[in-house]
């Protein structure tokens, strides 16, 4: 299908500290990239760079052609690319559906004057909107919950709830940062179901993760990060069979990825 994202020699220090040596990597339309790698190698340095959080001090990052090095977070957002956190960042006072709502602002055609009036275009199109948001946050399996406080949600429905607030922005690439991170088994095959089902409607996901049953069971190519380089990639088997990155990854010794 062709590359989406494109990441081309990503270097980034942070004083004598370097956090990522020259990565590259790219990302096809209606793919699962899984990010893998110990504490500190790098992976959510990476995903700062692609969404402008930092500046790369050497190499580029392109959506479908286009640089994104040099733009702001919120303008790489509504080129395209989308994100939840590794620490949950919602607005946690606001209801489910506020919240998806907020994901979905830069989308708004409605000017100022036009929302603060009330007028029949605002009110239309927040109310079309308003139906979309619904959409989103029964497909991540929340429905019902459109009026609970974001902050009242167990942990992995707040992931839930991320996850349905980047899909608000309408992405063509969305970037999770271990978003299995606190889920018990059950809710991690529902976030499985929720990642194969955006993998067939064409979404490109972008996945760093910790849990190998969810990165084997999603996964169409799998990178492997290690004192900020990129040491493998491949399939998860090929992966998972790497000496490299069972050293790196597991320590000497230790069996296959998914041990």
């Amino acid at each position: 299908m062709g590359a989406v994202l494109e990441v081309r020699g990503l270097s980034k220090s942070f004083g004598g500290i370097v956090a990522l040596r020259d990565v590259s990597l790219e990302a096809e339309e209606g793919e699962v990239l899984a990010i893998i790698g110990p504490n500190g190698s790098g992976k959510t340095t990476l995903l700062n760079v692609i969404t402008g959080v930092y500046r790369p001090d050497g190499g580029g990052v392109r959506l479908g052609g286009e640089q994104l090095v040099g733009l702001s977070p919120a303008q790489i957002c509504i080129k395209g690319v989308a994100r939840t956190f590794q620490n949950i960042r919602l607005f946690k006072r606001l209801t489910v559906l506020d919240n998806v709502m907020i994901g979905q602002h830069h989308r708004f055609n409605a000017g100022t004057a036009r929302i603060l009036l009330a007028s029949r275009r605002s009110r239309r199109e927040e109310a079309n909107f308003a139906r979309e948001a619904r959409e989103l946050i029964a497909k991540v399996g929340l429905a019902g919950l459109e009026h609970a406080v974001a902050q009242s949600l167990p942990y992995a429905k707040q992931r839930l709830l991320e996850i349905a607030r980047a899909l608000a922005a309408a992405p063509k690439v969305l970037l999770l940062d271990e978003p299995a991170a606190g889920m018990n088994s059950e809710e991690i095959v529902q976030l499985e179901v929720l990642v194969r089902t955006l993998r067939e409607e064409g979404l490109t996901v972008i996945m760093i993760e910790h849990v190998m049953d969810l990165v084997r069971g999603v996964a169409d190519r799998v990178v492997v990060l290690n004192y900020g380089a990129k040491i493998a990639e491949g399939s998860f088997a090929e992966i998972e069979a790497n000496p490299e990155v069972i050293e790196a990854y597991l320590g000497k010794g230790a069996g296959p990825c998914s041990a």
